[in-house]
């Protein structure tokens, strides 16, 4: 049986992937400047809590749970280039939080 706080969390979760789902516009490299996490990275987050309860889970699994649809479909469609400005942000914000 599943507690009240882990029903919470579970459709909190959820929601967070709709709603990443429909902003295909953010690109990964923003989420990452502004909030030090990305689509991949609830992926990882996703497949280690799977190991962690003895689930077997491989990356591509992993992101197309997180992504809806295997990677390689999302980024073909939605990933753009990072520009040189994006980069550059990127790099600061990983120094600040060195």
């Amino acid at each position: 049986m599943t507690s009240p706080d882990t029903e919470l969390e579970a459709a909190a979760f959820r929601r967070l992937l709709t709603h990443l789902r429909t902003r295909s516009d953010v690109q990964n490299i923003d989420l990452m400047i502004t909030a030090g996490f990305c689509r991949n990275c609830l992926a990882d987050w996703y497949r280690e809590a799977a190991a962690e309860r003895g689930v077997e889970l491989d990356k591509d699994a992993a992101r197309e749970r997180i992504y809806g649809e295997p990677f390689a479909a999302w980024k073909a469609k939605h990933q753009k280039d990072a520009t040189p400005e994006q980069l550059a942000a990127f790099e600061a914000a990983q120094k600040r939080h060195a």
